[in-house]
């Protein structure tokens, strides 16, 4: 009993302290989908030149897209038009960042790594980008005949309430599972691990990093989700250097995505991913262990651990109030991702016809669909082939409405696995 009672004291000084910040990010990411000039990225990323990666870069840092939204949305850059060097630098710096978990990391670990996770993220970026293009991988994916639009599409008029869905809801929706993941974890390990935990098993701060990197590099979790578990981690007495390793490695790669990215752009490719993201994970540790103070990213721990709290000039009724809206966004989102049927499903848009034109209406298994990035890939791609009218993903089946005036279903196929997805066929 007093397990489940101190689980549930974390967790809920977790969730305190995160809201209100968390909150803040997801607003900064309707304010990103609402401005967001998508329609320009194949300008600005197409070259195959080092201005071209650092852009990719500086792109992905404030993108609030984890890694199985930013796989699709990377592999439609790359069909686009984007090089593959600028492809591989957006693919490692966006899943590492994002406004969100900026804020959540200035809240939990302090101002100092709130700082350094971009960075690291700029530079282990532009380093893959800049190793795919002196590899050899130069050719360059032509934009498909009649395609000028990106994977991001470029933005009609949004208006507040359309960004604060986007911001509340469908975004939410799409990291729900490991964000709650995320805190459940850290409120466990702050139980059921002992204070003195790596200090006794893994006092060598660079075994706990390589541990922590094995551990890492094939599983998933999201780049929000992954803060709270890195300061309970601290709080085991795990080195600042292990952490940022975790942080690093942990959102940024996972089994998926390294067989995606092997498959759809090249095992020399693939190479440039690891060998940025591990060798920029070690080194980046090495250096805040080494030659950077302790206590900058000890004290934010120190506040949180003696209750105080990482900030204390928010008010307790902001960080009250935060928390219970953060908790119904949560419960709002849980509902909509795993039990969607209890929601109001959209219609498909269907225009009016010409009585003398017939209408084709196909129907698509797609696995490996997971989140709405992936539902606006799927439906931009396959919208721009001839003669598609609409396009409709139900993410809950993995089925995929087609209507035109002719639906080639091979060229559906190929899109859809050029995209890192698996067609599973069509329904009679």
């Amino acid at each position: 009993m007093n397990y489940i009672i101190q689980f549930w004291h974390e967790l809920v000084h977790l969730t305190v302290e995160m809201a209100p910040y968390l909150l803040l990010g997801f607003l900064f990411a309707g304010i990103l989908y609402a401005w967001f000039p998508g329609h320009k990225v194949a300008k600005y990323l197409g070259k195959n030149n080092s201005g071209s990666v650092i852009n990719a870069a500086l792109l992905g840092i404030p993108l609030p897209l984890c890694s199985c939204g930013v796989i699709p949305t990377g592999v439609s850059f790359y069909k686009n038009g984007a090089s593959k060097g600028s492809a591989v630098s957006f693919l490692i710096s966006t899943p590492q960042t994002g406004v969100d978990s900026i804020m959540v990391t200035w809240s939990l670990l302090g101002l100092p790594m709130a700082v350094i996770r971009p960075v690291i993220a700029l530079v282990t970026g532009f380093l893959g980008g800049f190793i795919t293009n002196k590899a050899g991988n130069r050719e360059r994916k032509k934009t498909p005949s009649g395609a000028e639009a990106p994977a991001i599409p470029k933005n009609k008029k949004v208006g507040l309430k359309e960004m604060l869905r986007y911001a509340f809801v469908d975004f939410l929706e799409d990291i729900v599972k490991w964000l709650s993941i995320g805190l459940l974890a850290a409120a466990l390990i702050a139980v059921i691990i002992p204070d003195d935990f790596f200090l006794r098993y893994l006092s060598n701060d660079y075994l706990s990093m390589l541990v922590i990197l094995a551990a890492s590099v094939p599983l998933y979790v999201c780049a929000t989700g992954s803060v709270p578990i890195a300061a309970a981690l601290m709080l085991k007495g795990l080195s600042p250097g292990a952490a940022i390793v975790f942080l690093m490695a942990g959102p940024a790669t996972n089994a998926a995505t390294i067989s995606v990215i092997g498959n759809v752009m090249g095992r020399k490719t693939l190479f440039a991913y690891l060998f940025s993201i591990i060798a920029g994970a070690l080194a980046f540790g090495f250096v805040v262990n080494e030659f950077m103070p302790r206590e900058w990213f000890t004290q934010a721990l120190q506040n949180i651990h003696a209750g105080a709290g990482s900030h204390e000039f928010l008010p307790h009724w902001l960080q009250a109030g935060s928390a219970i809206v953060l908790t119904a966004l949560l419960v709002n989102g849980l509902l909509r991702k795993f039990f969607p049927k209890i929601f109001k499903k959209q219609p498909i848009d269907v225009q009016p016809l010409n009585m003398n034109t017939k209408m084709a209406i196909k129907t698509i298994n797609v696995e490996g669909m997971t989140c709405n990035h992936c539902k606006m890939n799927v439906e931009n791609n396959i919208g721009k082939l001839n003669g598609i009218d609409s396009v409709a993903v139900d993410l809950s089946t993995g089925r995929v409405t087609i209507e035109g005036n002719t639906v080639d279903l091979q060229a559906v196929e190929e899109t859809v696995n050029g995209l890192g997805y698996k067609y599973n066929g069509a329904n009679d």
